[in-house]
């Protein structure tokens, strides 16, 4: 009879995360996951096969949880017109929070983009279909805010507008004010007229 679990994987997951967001997979350690999740070496490698295997579990956490429920005016049926400005001023807004966890940690995936694990191409493929949704969002908030512009631009400029909100995730650490600035950019390029 197989043993069943005496811990809530959800928040084990969730510490293990806010773990893994704020010092990086290879910066975690073993000792440091005891701790934060309250489970014993064992028991994490007996739950989730290892290190990696908790990662991964936390990165799925982070798309459902976090990155996935941000989205969901942008990738509903009913795409408002402001869906994607309001997304951009949210984000704007937090960058502006000194020390705001956990976003003042970047994005868990970009973080790992630029991380030595980006090499391992499971994890490259995840980053890369992370950036992949994001785009698809961002076009989807471009065609209901600039119906008037050719789809070729809008493809256009959702992939410009990924690449601004990508770049201000990467420098939120440690320039917060830099990367408003290109979340604004972003915004600037999604009302502009033409």
């Amino acid at each position: 009879m197989a043993r069943t679990l005496a811990f809530d994987s959800t928040a084990v997951i969730k510490k293990a995360r806010s773990l893994f967001w704020s010092r990086g997979f290879e910066a975690a350690s073993i000792p440091e996951l005891e701790s934060a999740t309250g489970l014993s070496r064992s028991s994490i490698y007996n739950s989730f096969g290892s290190k990696r295997g908790l990662f991964d579990a936390a990165v799925q956490s982070y798309l459902d949880e976090i990155v996935r429920p941000r989205l969901e005016p942008l990738i509903s049926d009913d795409v408002s017109p402001q869906a994607l400005t309001e997304y951009l001023d949210g984000l704007i807004s937090v960058f502006g929070q000194p020390k705001a966890l956990p976003t003042s940690n970047g994005c868990l995936l970009i973080n790992t983009a630029n991380s030595p694990l980006s090499a391992d191409s499971h994890v490259s493929q995840v980053v890369q279909a992370y950036r992949e949704e994001l785009e698809t969002a961002f076009g989807r908030g471009i065609s209901a805010a600039r119906s008037d512009l050719d789809p070729t631009v809008q493809q256009r400029l959702a992939s410009t507008v990924t690449g601004l909100v990508v770049a201000a995730f990467a420098l939120v650490r440690i320039a917060p004010a830099q990367a408003r600035t290109l979340l604004e950019d972003a915004k600037t390029l999604v009302i502009c007229e033409h």
